[in-house]
């Protein structure tokens, strides 16, 4: 079967173990039923922007150069909640944009994926945002009104815990065990006076996350499309957005958002 489009972000769906899909614009693949066959991507070079432009070059987060220096999703922001200025009512690139993406319930999580980490998601995310970091278990830690108190919080916690995700260590190992509750009232004395008010000291159900991995690599190697123009490979499981192949070899999926390919495989 032979598929073409421009990639998108996985889409999940959370079954045990959670169901994948590869969206291509126009077609949408179970990945699930294609571990253990052979696929193929091929890469025609060039790119589609958020914007819809097609392009050979990108910026962080597949954006063009145009649509990386103006528009609200690129800005920094985004990475950095807590620069977020909305809530003042003051701009950063687009003050209708961001009143509607961060004056959102926000939610401060801990997730244990590669190890302990801390991190932020809008409540509307939760669990694809744990999903797509390869979380297996993960706990609601606070509810905020808005990106910037729930940047402000991850901030101080993430002095005591990461807020990173060790993509290999994520994709060879299962996840370490971690008492999730012990840690959620344990970095309760982290957080900033004005935001304990958020804690939710009654929410402590642990959600466990399973995905469609028969067995863990014992390396893994990045695959990027950019040098593998023509990429093939038998699919051995799926976690987080990364496919892993029977080799080690892996493809981040997310990070290659906008690529245009044609995509097949052998039934």
């Amino acid at each position: 079967m032979q598929y073409s489009g421009d990639l998108k972000k996985i889409t999940t769906q959370n079954t045990k173990p959670v169901k994948y899909y590869l969206d291509l614009g126009d077609d949408f693949i179970e990945l699930n039923n294609l571990i253990g066959k052979q696929i193929n991507f091929k890469y025609t070079k060039k790119i589609k922007c958020f914007c819809g432009k097609i392009v050979d070059k990108v910026y962080r987060q597949n954006f063009c150069y145009e649509c990386f220096y103006s528009l609200p999703q690129a800005s920094e922001s985004i990475m950095k909640p807590e620069l977020c200025k909305a809530h003042l009512n003051e701009e950063v690139r687009d003050i209708e944009w961001e009143k509607e993406f961060e004056l959102k319930p926000h939610i401060v999580y801990l997730a244990v994926s590669s190890g302990l980490k801390v991190g932020v998601t809008r409540k509307t995310q939760i669990p694809t945002r744990w999903i797509d970091q390869g979380a297996e278990s993960a706990i609601e830690f606070a509810e905020v009104p808005n990106r910037y108190l729930a940047g402000k919080i991850e901030v101080e916690l993430k002095q005591h815990v990461s807020d990173k995700t060790s993509w290999q260590k994520m994709l060879k190992n299962p996840a370490p065990e971690v008492d999730l509750l012990e840690w959620k009232n344990k970095l309760y004395d982290f957080m900033p006076e004005d935001t304990k008010q958020y804690f939710l000291k009654d929410r402590n159900n642990v959600h466990e996350i399973e995905f469609p991995i028969d067995s863990y690599p014992e390396k893994v190697k990045s695959i990027k499309l950019d040098k593998h123009i023509d990429y093939s490979g038998k699919v051995k499981a799926i976690k987080g957005q990364y496919i892993i192949f029977e080799n080690g070899d892996v493809i981040n999926i997310r990070s290659h958002e906008g690529y245009i390919v044609e995509f097949s495989f052998k039934s």
